[in-house]
C-alpha cells in the first residue's frame, strides 16, 4: 500500500480548530506559515485541509496552497484528494507540475485519475509516457469499470521459483520502495504463471540458501481480471486478506489488489445498497452536498413515480369496498395501523435478508430454511400483536367483538404473509440476477399495503357479513 509520510497526525479534537487557523492564514496571505504548518501533518490530513480550503475560499486558493507543497509531499497528498478535486487541480496547474505528480503516483491511483479526466488531458499525459507504459495504461483503461482488473496495481513484488532466499531479500530491497506491499511476495514460473506465495516473515526466518519454491505456499487464492469488485471485496472480508493476486485467463500474474483499494469498494457498495433500499438511483460516488437540486430530483423521482402508481392500486381497492366502510365506519380507523404494521414487518425481514445476502450469510440454497424461519417468526409476532390489539379494541376503544376479531384476524395474517414476502423478494431478485437491495423498504411497503387492505376487507366480509 501507499506509504504515508511519518509526521504527526491531527488529533480529531483539534482538527477543526487547526483547519480554521490555516484558512485564516490563507485569507491573510501568510503563505510561508501555511506551508510550514501543513507539512507537519500527514498526507491524509493535508488532503482534507485542502478540500476545506476549496469549500471555504474557492478552487484558486486550494490550487495555490497545493502548489506550495514540496514535490515529494504533493503527490502523496494528491492521491488522497477526491476525484473532483484531483481533476480541478490538474486543470489548474502546469503541464510540468502534472507530469511530476503522474510520475510519483502509484500506478492504480494514476489509472483512477485518468478514468476521470477529459480526453484532451489524458492525451497530454499519455504523450509523456513511453510506448510500453501507454500500452499498459490503455489495457487497464479497457477493463470493465467494476472489475478486478480496474482495481489492481502492477506495483508488486514477484519472485522466481528458483531464487534463493538471500536473492529474494535483495530483490525486495531493490524494488520494494515502489511496491504497494512487500509483506506478500508472489512466485511466478514459466510464462509468468502464478505458482505460489511467500510472506516476508517466512523469507526473513529462512536460511539464506533455501530455494523459495521449497517454502512458498502453492495453494494461492487469486481472482480473474474480470471478477466483479463486489465478489473480490467479499473474499477480502471472508478471509481477512491484505492483498489479492489478479491473473488473466491463462493464469498469468498481471497485478494485485490491496486492502486500501477494496475498502473504497466496500464503502461504495454499501452506499449503493443504502440508496437502492431507499428508492434512490444514481452514482454512489456522488456526495450529497456536491449534487445540485436537479441531480437529486433526477435520482429520486423515478422510484417515487413508480411507487405513486402502485398506490393508485391501493386507492382502487379502498374504492371497491367503499360501501363496506360506509356501513362500519370504525373499520377506517384501523386501516393505517394494519398497513403500517404490514409494511414494517415486511421491511424488517427484507432488510435482514438483503444484509445476509451481502455478507454471504444467506444463500439461494437457504430459501426454504429462510421461509420456514419467517413463518415461525410471523406466527409468534402475529399472535402477540393481535392479542394486544384485541384487548385495546375491546377495553380502550370500546368497539364490538366482531370488529376486534376482524382487525386482529387480519393483523395476524398480514404479519405472517408480510414476513414471508419480505424475506422471499430479495432471494427472488438474487435468483433472477437483480440487485436484492431494490426489494427493500419502498417496494415491500407498497406490496404489503395492497395485500393488507385486501386481507382486511375479506375478513370484514366474512366476520361482519358486510359487503356480501
Amino acid at each position: 500500500m501507499d506509504e504515508m509520510r511519518e509526521n504527526n497526525t491531527l488529533d480529531s479534537r483539534d482538527f477543526d480548530a487547526e483547519v480554521k487557523e490555516i484558512i485564516e492564514m490563507v485569507t491573510e496571505r501568510r503563505y510561508s506559515k501555511v506551508r510550514s504548518t501543513l507539512i507537519e501533518n500527514n498526507a491524509v490530513d493535508i488532503a482534507e485541509i485542502l478540500e476545506e480550503i476549496d469549500e471555504e475560499l474557492g478552487l484558486e486558493r486550494e490550487i495555490l496552497v497545493f502548489r506550495m507543497l514540496p514535490k515529494d509531499v504533493s503527490a502523496d497528498v494528491f492521491s488522497f484528494l477526491s476525484e473532483d478535486n484531483q481533476v480541478d487541480i490538474i486543470n489548474g496547474i502546469t503541464q510540468k507540475e502534472t507530469d511530476q505528480i503522474i510520475q510519483e503516483l502509484a500506478f492504480d491511483d494514476m489509472i483512477d485519475l485518468l478514468e476521470e479526466l477529459p480526453a484532451n488531458l489524458v492525451d497530454k499525459i499519455l504523450v509523456k509516457t513511453t510506448k510500453e507504459e501507454r500500452s499498459l495504461i490503455n489495457t487497464f483503461l479497457n477493463y470493465p469499470e467494476n472489475s478486478a482488473g480496474s482495481l489492481m496495481t502492477i506495483d508488486y513484488v514477484h519472485l522466481k521459483k528458483d531464487m534463493k532466499v538471500s536473492e529474494c531479500l535483495q530483490h525486495i530491497k531493490d524494488v520494494g520502495e515502489d511496491a504497494e506491499t512487500v509483506y506478500s511476495c508472489y512466485v511466478i514460473g514459466e510464462g509468468r504463471h502464478l505458482i505460489g506465495i511467500v510472506s516476508l516473515k517466512n523469507l526473513v526466518m529462512s536460511d539464506p540458501d533455501t530455494v523459495v519454491s521449497t517454502i512458498m505456499h502453492a495453494d494461492v487464492m487469486s481472482v480473474s481480471v474480470l471478477t466483479d469488485q463486489e465478489e473480490v471485496s467479499n473474499m477480502f472480508k471472508k478471509y481477512g486478506l491484505i492483498a489479492m493476486p489478479v491473473v488473466d485467463r491463462e493464469g498469468r500474474l498481471v497485478g494485485i489488489i490491496t486492502v486500501d483499494d477494496i475498502l473504497e469498494v466496500i464503502d461504495d457498495e454499501a452506499t449503493e445498497d443504502f440508496q437502492r433500499m431507499a428508492g434512490v438511483t444514481g452514482d454512489s460516488d456522488d456526495e450529497y452536498l456536491e449534487m445540485t437540486v436537479f441531480q437529486h430530483v433526477k435520482t429520486r423521482l423515478p422510484w417515487l413515480f413508480i411507487l405513486m402508481c402502485s398506490y393508485m392500486i391501493t386507492g382502487g381497492i379502498i374504492a371497491r369496498f367503499e360501501d363496506m366502510l360506509s356501513a362500519c365506519i370504525s373499520l377506517v380507523t384501523y386501516m393505517p395501523m394494519l398497513m403500517g404494521t404490514g409494511g414494517n414487518s415486511g421491511s424488517q425481514s427484507s432488510t435482514l435478508i438483503i444484509r445476509g445476502l451481502a455478507t454471504e450469510d444467506v444463500h439461494l440454497d437457504d430459501t426454504l430454511k429462510v421461509l420456514w424461519k419467517e413463518v415461525r417468526i410471523g406466527l409468534i409476532v402475529g399472535l402477540c400483536l393481535s392479542a394486544l390489539n384485541f384487548l385495546r379494541i375491546i377495553y380502550i376503544d370500546h368497539d364490538t367483538p366482531g370488529v376486534a376479531l376482524t382487525v386482529c384476524g387480519a393483523m395476524f395474517l398480514i404479519v405472517m404473509i408480510a414476513k414471508c414476502v419480505g424475506a422471499m423478494l430479495p432471494l427472488l431478485a438474487k435468483a433472477v440476477h437483480i440487485d436484492p437491495a431494490l426489494m427493500a423498504g419502498p417496494v415491500v411497503s407498497s406490496l404489503t399495503d395492497m395485500m393488507s387492505l385486501g386481507i382486511y376487507f375479506v375478513f370484514a366480509t366474512i366476520v361482519l357479513g358486510i359487503g356480501q
